[in-house]
C-alpha cells in the first residue's frame, strides 16, 4: 500500500519549534513506515521527516503575513499535490482545506481528511460537498458537532522515544502554546501569581497577537519569577515539561485537542487545565492531572500537586492511550478498510453553477 501526507506547505515537516498539524504528519509518516507501508509526504523543501518527500516550494512559508494572498500558494501546492498522488498513491491523506476541493477531479483515489481545528459552521457547510471523502475527528467532542456521513474519532499520538521521563520536578509552572487569548496564556500568569509558584512561558507570538503579547503578559515578565523562553524545539520542551511541576493549560475556547497535553505527559508531568473541548478525554483526573473548573480551583490544585500524580504512572497512562503506535494501527485500519472497497461511496449534494 502507497499512501500520500499531504500537509500545507508553510511550515517544514516535523516543524522546528510549534506546528501541531505538521507534528502529526511527521510522527503518522514514520510510524506508518515503521509498519512496512510506502509514505509520500507533501510538504516544503525543508522538511526532514524521514520518509520520501515532494514539494514545490523549496522554504517554508512561515509566519504569514496576510490572509488571501497567502492562501494562494496553499492552493497551488494543494492542487499539485493531489494531482501527483493520484498517479500512484492508494490513499491520500489530506490536513488542509484547499486540497480537499480537488478531490472532485480525481475519480478513482480514496480520500481520508484529518480535521484539525475547531467547529467552524462554514467550514462545515463545505464539508458536505464531499462525502465520498472519509473525515477524521481528532477527538469526539469535535466529532460529535459536525454531520459528515463518513467520520470517525482517531485521537493523536506521539512518539514516546522523542520525549524524556523526568521523575524528578523543580518547584515551576509550565506553559507551552502560541502566545494567544484562546489559549490562556494571561491566565496561566494569574494561577502562577496566586499559587505563589514561579512560572516558565514558551511559544510563539505570531504577528496578529503581536499587541496581546505586549499589554496582556510582557508586563509581568521579569526573568525570575515569570520567564518567557520564546519558542521551544524539541530538546527545549523536555527539558521545559520534563522539569516542570505541573504545565498549566487554561484554555479559553473548545480545544479539538490538544498536543502539548500528551507532550507534557509523555515527559512525566500533570496537566492542570480547564474545561474546553476534548481536554476531558486527555486529561484523567488524578492519573495524568486536573480538569479544574475555574482559575481558583487550578491555583488549589497547584498548590496541592507534589505526590498526587505519579511520573512513571503518567508517562504509562500517556503510552497505553496516546502512543503513535496506537494512532498509526487506528490510520492503517481505516485506509485497508477503503482500499478494499470496489468504489468510492458517496453523492455530492446536486450543485447548480452559475453562468452569466
Amino acid at each position: 500500500m502507497r499512501v500520500a501526507l499531504v500537509s500545507p506547505p508553510f511550515l517544514p515537516v516535523p516543524p522546528p519549534k510549534y506546528g501541531g498539524t505538521e507534528l502529526f504528519i511527521a510522527q503518522l509518516a514514520e510510524g506508518l513506515k515503521a509498519t512496512g507501508i510506502d509514505v509520500v509526504v507533501y510538504t516544503n523543501g525543508e522538511s526532514t521527516v524521514a520518509v520520501e518527500k515532494r514539494w514545490l516550494y523549496p522554504t517554508m512559508q512561515w509566519p504569514l503575513q496576510g490572509e488571501v494572498f497567502d492562501n494562494v500558494e496553499d492552493f497551488n501546492h494543494a492542487s499539485w499535490s493531489v494531482c501527483d498522488a493520484a498517479g500512484d498513491c492508494d490513499i491520500i491523506h489530506l490536513n488542509n482545506v484547499p486540497a480537499l476541493m480537488f478531490t472532485r477531479f480525481v475519480k478513482d483515489a480514496r480520500f481520508v481528511y484529518t480535521v484539525h481545528h475547531v467547529f467552524e459552521d462554514h467550514l462545515s457547510r463545505l464539508y458536505r460537498y464531499f462525502p465520498e471523502v472519509d473525515f477524521v475527528a481528532i477527538s469526539d467532542f469535535q466529532r460529535r458537532r459536525e454531520a459528515m456521513p463518513r467520520l470517525r474519532t482517531i485521537h493523536h499520538g506521539i512518539d514516546l522515544s522523542w520525549y524524556r521521563l523526568q521523575t524528578r520536578k523543580q518547584s515551576y509552572l509550565s506553559f507551552l502554546g502560541r502566545i494567544a487569548p484562546i489559549k490562556g496564556t494571561d491566565i496561566a500568569i494569574q494561577v502562577a501569581r496566586k499559587s505563589g509558584i514561579p512560572l516558565k512561558i514558551a511559544g510563539e507570538v505570531q504577528p496578529i497577537f503581536r499587541d496581546y503579547f505586549e499589554t496582556k503578559i510582557k508586563p509581568h515578565v521579569d526573568g525570575k519569577f515569570i520567564e518567557y523562553i520564546g519558542e521551544a524545539d524539541l530538546e527545549a520542551k523536555n527539558e521545559l515539561l520534563g522539569n516542570s511541576m505541573a504545565m498549566l493549560f487554561p484554555v479559553q475556547w473548545n480545544e479539538p485537542f490538544g498536543l502539548v497535553m500528551i507532550e507534557a505527559m509523555a515527559c512525566g508531568t500533570p496537566v492542570l487545565a480547564l474545561p474546553g473541548g476534548a481536554v476531558a478525554e486527555v486529561v484523567r483526573d488524578g492519573v495524568s492531572g486536573f480538569v479544574c473548573r475555574s482559575v481558583a480551583e487550578m491555583v488549589q490544585q497547584a498548590k496541592r500537586l507534589p505526590g498526587k500524580c505519579k511520573p512513571a504512572e503518567i508517562r504509562q497512562y500517556c503510552q497505553l492511550h496516546f502512543s503513535v503506535e496506537r494512532m498509526v494501527a487506528d490510520y492503517v485500519s481505516l485506509y485497508r478498510e477503503l482500499a478494499a472497497e470496489e468504489t468510492p461511496v458517496g453523492q455530492a449534494p446536486d450543485v447548480i453553477p452559475m453562468i452569466a
